[in-house]
C-alpha cells in the first residue's frame, strides 16, 4: 500500500517544493506568513460571501423596489390622461416614493453612455427595469454621485425619474468593510509585534551561540518562551561544561609541562657537568629539541583558550611579522585593505600568522602578505615562491606531527605541529586555514575568519 502511494506523494510534492523555493527563509518571516495567511484568506472568503449573497441581494431587492415604483408611476401616467402635465404624479411621487418625476414632451432618450467597470447597482438596476417596466430606458448611475437619473420612452415623450441612490443600493456596506479592514490591520500589527518579541530570544541565543564559537565571551540570559528558556539553558550548561574541560585540562597540562621542564632541567645540569666531547654534544642537542617539541606540543594542546578576545589592529600585528622576515633577509610585501581593527584573541592570532609567515620564510624568498576587512570576514593570504606542497598532501600536513620529510630530520627545524596549532587557532576564532597553489608559484596559505 505504502508503494502505491509514494508515486502519488511525490507527484503531489512538487508543486510544493516550487512554492517552498519563493518562501521566506527566516523564522520571523515564516511566522508572519503563517499568520498573516490565514486571515487574509478567511477576510477575503468573508468579502466574497458577504458581496454575493448579502450585498448583492439587498441591491437587487432594492433596485427591484425602485423598479416597481417607476412602473407604477408609469401605470397612472397612462391611466390618468387628464393631468396631461403630470403635476400631480409629480406631487405623489415626491410626497410618498421620493422621487423627483417630470415629463419631457417630443424627446428620445439620451445615447447610451459609457457603464462602469464594476457596479452592482447599474447590473442589477438595468435587468429590473427591464424586466418590470419592459420600455425602452436610459440609466445614469455615475453623473451625480448622490442621485440616479432615470428616462423612459413613453410614445413621443420620456418620462425622467430622479431618485436617491440609497434607495436602490445598498450604500452602507462599504461600512461593514472598512469595520473589516480596520480590526484586520489591528489584530495584524498586535500579531506582528508580539511574533518580533517571541523571535527576539532565539536571535539572541543565536548570536550568544556563533560568539562562542569564535571563542569570544558574550552576555546571554534566556528569556522569552518556555521552550527557548530551556533551550537558552542548555546552551548555557554546554558552555560551562566545555569552559570547565578546557579549564582541566589546561591545569593538567600546566602540571605535566612543569614535572617535564624540570627533568629536562636535570638533564641539561648533568650534561653541562660532564666532560664535553661529540657525544655530549648530540645529547645535548637532542635535550634542546625535546624542550621545543614539549613547548609547542603544550601550545597546540592548550590552544590558547583562556585568553580574552579583544579590538586589535591587525596592520600593526602584520607589519611586526614583515619586519622580523625582512630582518632574515626576506623581500616581504605587505597590503592591508579595510579596517584593520578586528575583534580576536591577539597572543593567539600572533602565533597563528608567526607559524604560516615561518613556515613561508623557511621555504622561500619571496613573501607576499594581503589581508582583506569587509562586512562579513577577515582574510588573510600568505603566498611564498617555495617549492610549495602537492595537492595530495595539503590537508595532511595539517597534522600533529606530520612532516613532509619522513626522516623527521631534526636539524630542519620544525616539530611537524606548526599548521596544525595555526589550524587549531583558526577553527576556535570560528575560521578556518586552506592551502592553495601561489601566484609567486609557491603556496598560499589563506586564513578566512567571520567578523
Amino acid at each position: 500500500m505504502n508503494n502505491r502511494l509514494k508515486p502519488i506523494l511525490k507527484f503531489a510534492g512538487r508543486p510544493l517544493h516550487s512554492i517552498a523555493r519563493y518562501m521566506p527563509k527566516g523564522l520571523y518571516p515564516r511566522a508572519l506568513v503563517i499568520v498573516i495567511a490565514p486571515v487574509v484568506l478567511l477576510q477575503s472568503v468573508i468579502a466574497y460571501v458577504f458581496m454575493e449573497r448579502h450585498w448583492q441581494t439587498v441591491t437587487q431587492r432594492l433596485s427591484s423596489a425602485v423598479s416597481a415604483d417607476i412602473a407604477a408611476m408609469i401605470d397612472v401616467y397612462e391611466s390618468y390622461p387628464q393631468d396631461a402635465d403630470a403635476s400631480v404624479l409629480g406631487r405623489i411621487a415626491a410626497d410618498r416614493l421620493g422621487m423627483d418625476i417630470d415629463i419631457i414632451p417630443d424627446s428620445d432618450l439620451p445615447p447610451p453612455g459609457p457603464r462602469p467597470f464594476f457596479s452592482l447597482l447599474d447590473s442589477a438596476l438595468s435587468a429590473e427595469l427591464a424586466q418590470q417596466v419592459a420600455r425602452p430606458f436610459w440609466l445614469d448611475t455615475v453623473g451625480r454621485s448622490s442621485l440616479i437619473e432615470i428616462r423612459v420612452k413613453l410614445g413621443k415623450d420620456v418620462m425622467r425619474i430622479l431618485t436617491r441612490r440609497n434607495s436602490a443600493y445598498a450604500s452602507n456596506s462599504h461600512i461593514f468593510l472598512l469595520w473589516m479592514l480596520g480590526t484586520s490591520l489591528i489584530l495584524l500589527t498586535i500579531a506582528v509585534l508580539f511574533l518580533r518579541n517571541q523571535i527576539r530570544p532565539i536571535l539572541r541565543l543565536a548570536d550568544a551561540a556563533e560568539a562562542f564559537g569564535k571563542g569570544r565571551d558574550a552576555e546571554f540570559r534566556p528569556r522569552g518562551a518556555r521552550e527557548v528558556r530551556r533551550a537558552g539553558n542548555a546552551f548555557i550548561e554546554m558552555k560551562r561544561r566545555v569552559e570547565r574541560a578546557v579549564g582541566e585540562r589546561t591545569t593538567m597540562l600546566n602540571g605535566v609541562s612543569h614535572d617535564l621542564r624540570t627533568i629536562l632541567t636535570r638533564f641539561k645540569l648533568s650534561l653541562a657537568l660532564l666532560e664535553r666531547s661529540s657525544e655530549i654534544e648530540a645529547l645535548e642537542k637532542d635535550v634542546d629539541e625535546m624542550s621545543r617539541m614539549l613547548e609547542d606540543y603544550l601550545a597546540f594542546a592548550r590552544g590558547d583558550a583562556g585568553e580574552a578576545a579583544v579590538e586589535t589592529d591587525i596592520r600593526a600585528l602584520l607589519e611586526e611579522l614583515k619586519s622580523d622576515a625582512e630582518r632574515q633577509d626576506h623581500q616581504t610585501e605587505l597590503t592591508v585593505i579595510g579596517d584593520p581593527l578586528v575583534v580576536i584573541r591577539p597572543d593567539a592570532f600572533r602565533r597563528l600568522m608567526t607559524n604560516l609567515v615561518s613556515n613561508a620564510a623557511r621555504f622561500g624568498d619571496r613573501i607576499a602578505i594581503r589581508a582583506t576587512h569587509d562586512a562579513r570576514y577577515l582574510i588573510i593570504m600568505v603566498d611564498d615562491d617555495g617549492p610549495g606542497i602537492p595537492p595530495d598532501q595539503r590537508e595532511d600536513v595539517f597534522r600533529p606531527f606530520f612532516r613532509l620529510d619522513e626522516a623527521r630530520n631534526v636539524d630542519s627545524g620544525g616539530t611537524g605541529l606548526g599548521l596544525a596549532i595555526a589550524r587549531d587557532i583558526a577553527r576556535a576564532h570560528g575560521g578556518d586555514i586552506i592551502l592553495t597553489d601561489s601566484p609567486l608559484g609557491g603556496l598560499r596559505a589563506t586564513v578566512r575568519l567571520p567578523v
